[in-house]
């Protein structure tokens, strides 16, 4: 039986397009969150850490460095099959002998006869998952050398898209580009797979050409929180990249821009300190050294660290060097300042979504567009 993936068509940028606009299609929606950059009200979240480079003046978008969880899934997946498999199966197993036989020579027979067959299937098994695992972590560690960041200058309120292949980057108007939240889903012989993803996209004024930046998500709410902390940087209600992406306070200063060692010990000692301080009980702290345990302790985050030392070596790809200049901090009296419809608008909607923060932000931005028509 064939899997039918869901579909993530893009939208076509030539048709005009705004905040609050929804495209369904046949197995899903995109649901658009700009022109105009309106506030969403979501908590401004990187959690799969996109954004790269954050200072006074940009933000780097899609020009991440790895994370410790990347390793973490790459081994702590397979050695967890391989325990599961070699230890848990095994006695599930002989544990059913015992019951049905009431006898604790079956159990010791069960689980003699299945632990014999199981381990060198685990390892078999074990051992695949983990070269697959290995095998897609070292195209994604290639991938993050051949990532050109787009970049978000929010002095200028303009945007700079690098289309690769040698030709000059392209900057457009920050409330210009279109964003949008895609959902998906198809039925496969495992059940209904879901797919979110996060695009932006405009249209090249000199060539008319369409130019698409999209990355896949875990969830909807993710989706949203990477977006929102995109347009609150632009708007001047973020200014560091450990407001979106260290909620937990792990870094301290002097700390490399990174996660590591040293986030793994900052998460240990405020584990601990929130236990001292009655927040949390003995059941968490169990529950964090267990699942630290299964995931290799500190072994991923200081393969996240040589990692990303090797990206760093490699001297990855960046913007081209014409945009130095144009990347420069600029006098505050020369700051460019947000357009009155979009400060008008947004006033709006923090309004709508302050009285009823349940409501789907769309059916806010679609409220306020049509006052806006009913009044111009």
């Amino acid at each position: 039986m064939s899997a039918k993936q869901p579909q993530t068509p893009r939208p076509d940028m030539a048709q005009p397009h705004r905040a609050g606009d929804i495209k369904p299609f046949p197995d899903g929606k995109v649901s658009y969150l700009s022109p105009a950059p309106l506030p969403t009200g979501a908590a401004p979240l990187d959690f799969n850490q996109a954004i790269g480079e954050v200072n006074e003046a940009y933000l780097d978008f899609g020009g991440s460095l790895p994370t410790p969880f990347t390793w973490q899934f790459t081994l702590g997946g397979p050695f967890i099959s391989f325990l599961m498999l070699a230890f848990l199966f095994p006695f599930l197993g002989a544990v059913i002998f015992f019951i049905v036989s009431k006898d604790v020579q079956f159990f010791l027979v069960g689980w003699n006869g299945l632990s014999e067959r199981m381990f060198n299937l685990a390892l078999g098994g074990g051992g695949g998952a983990l070269v697959l695992a290995l095998a897609i972590k070292a195209h994604f560690h290639f991938k993050f050398r051949e990532d050109v960041p787009t970049r978000f200058h929010r002095q200028r309120r303009e945007v700079a898209f690098a289309p690769g292949g040698g030709k000059p980057p392209i900057i457009v108007p920050w409330e210009s580009v279109a964003a949008w939240v895609t959902q998906a889903q198809g039925a496969t012989q495992y059940g209904v797979q879901r797919q979110y993803g996060l695009g932006l996209g405009f249209i090249d004024a000199e060539t008319g050409q369409q130019h698409f930046l999209e990355l896949p998500q875990p969830g909807m709410p993710l989706a949203m929180g990477l977006w929102e902390s995109v347009r609150a940087y632009m708007e001047y209600e973020v200014h560091t990249r450990e407001e979106i992406q260290d909620p937990h306070g792990l870094h301290c200063p002097g700390d490399p821009p990174y996660e590591g060692v040293h986030t793994f010990h900052h998460a240990r000692r405020r584990l601990h300190r929130r236990y001292r301080e009655g927040e949390i009980g003995l059941f968490k702290v169990t529950l964090w050294y267990l699942w630290h345990i299964l995931d290799l302790w500190t072994i991923p985050f200081h393969l996240a660290e040589w990692e990303i030392r090797a990206i760093q070596k490699a001297e990855r790809k960046t913007l081209p060097e014409s945009l130095d200049a144009w990347s420069q901090p600029l006098p505050k009296s020369e700051w460019a300042q947000p357009s009155e419809e979009l400060k008008r608008l947004s006033t709006k909607v923090r309004a709508l979504h302050k009285q009823n923060p349940q409501r789907p932000i769309t059916e806010i931005f679609a409220e306020v567009y049509e006052a806006k028509n009913l009044t111009a």
